[in-house]
C-alpha cells in the first residue's frame, strides 16, 4: 500500500512509501522529492514516526539507499 504523511521538521514537509516501486518518498520544504530505492515500509513508518525525522535519515537511510531526485 502506498502512502503519505506529513510530518514535523525543519528540513522535510512529508514522508511517503510506493509500495510498487519500494521507495521511500521525501518531500524537502525546498519542494524537491527524494526517492530512496529498496526501503521497507517498516523502515518509512519509522522514520516519518521519528521524533526527529532528519536524524532518522541520516541514521538510517542517507548514504545507505541509492538516491535520485524524481522532482
Amino acid at each position: 500500500m502506498s502512502w503519505n504523511q506529513p510530518v514535523y521538521s525543519s528540513h522535510v514537509t512529508e514522508v511517503g512509501y510506493d509500495s510498487d516501486v519500494g521507495e521511500l518518498l521525501v518531500t524537502w520544504q525546498s519542494g524537491r522529492v527524494s526517492a530512496y530505492a529498496g526501503v521497507s515500509e517498516e523502515l518509512a513508518l519509522q522514520v516519518a514516526n521519528a521524533p526527529s525525522v532528519g536524524q532518522a535519515l541520516n541514521a538510517q537511510v542517507k548514504n545507505i539507499f541509492s538516491h535520485r531526485y524524481v522532482r
